[in-house]
């Protein structure tokens, strides 16, 4: 079995050599991927050094900031290309702590797409100002009214897939960014018939008071949703007009 742990990042230079190496610890069979959008800090060229003296770690360099989103479909892509199994996605700054890492493969034993959940039993974010706290938390609940989703935590950035879930979304076809990518992904899944399960996690914060929220990403997400309803919808209706055409 090979699991790959995709990585997005822009300057991580601090944490990144000590994050792939907790992450490799957790497992023999663990690869990381990192994705870097040409980090001024030097991030991309310390996993490349990395990477060479290490089998299991690799890196794909992007020309630029690109957004979060098409980082992990790259990531997604090469870990494929790579022959993943299970493929992770995790953050850089160890809000997602590495050691969560075999509960997610242990969990695929049941499930085709597990999600660390922030909600699950309670809220177990720690270091978020109370504002954000309280957008994040009705983010999902207006994502599960409007979409039908019965997960608690449709934002999450930390979870993991089985290679047969992530082949069978076209890549190509996610426009999302941000926030609205897990939830389009999350959705997709579903859509598709895929089991999704979800673990609690304790998140931290690790940039207390700062934050990467902006009024587009918030906006993106808003929309998104309601997109993704109205394309199922019109799925829907496309395959009871092609039925009574029969």
């Amino acid at each position: 079995m090979k699991v790959f742990v995709v990585v997005p990042t822009y300057n991580e230079s601090d944490n990144i050599v000590t994050l792939i190496e907790r992450v490799l610890d957790q497992r023999d069979d663990i690869n990381v991927l990192v994705v870097d959008d040409h980090s001024p800090d030097g991030t991309g060229e310390i996993v490349a050094r990395m990477a060479d003296e290490n089998h299991r770690v690799h890196v794909l360099h992007r020309s630029g900031k690109m957004g979060l989103g098409s980082a992990y479909c790259a990531g997604f892509r090469m870990a494929l290309q790579e022959g993943a199994d299970f493929i992770v996605q995790m953050d850089a700054d160890f809000s997602h702590d590495p050691a969560t890492i075999p509960t997610f493969i242990g969990a695929m034993d049941t499930y085709d797409v597990v999600i660390g959940s922030r909600y699950l039993n309670g809220i177990s974010v720690v270091n978020w100002p109370l504002r954000r706290l309280m957008l994040s938390y009705f983010a999902n609940v207006y994502t599960r009214i409007v979409t039908g989703l019965t997960i608690q935590d449709c934002t999450s950035g930390f979870k993991c897939f089985r290679r047969r879930v992530i082949e069978s979304i076209d890549l190509d076809s996610i426009r999302s960014d941000g926030y609205s990518f897990q939830i389009e992904m999350n959705y997709r899944c579903v859509e598709r018939g895929f089991l999704v399960g979800e673990i609690p996690i304790i998140f931290i914060d690790r940039h207390a008071g700062s934050s990467k929220m902006s009024k587009k990403i918030v906006r993106e997400a808003v929309l998104m949703v309601w997109k993704l309803k109205a394309g199922s919808m019109v799925k829907r209706l496309t395959r009871r007009g092609g039925s009574h055409a029969l």
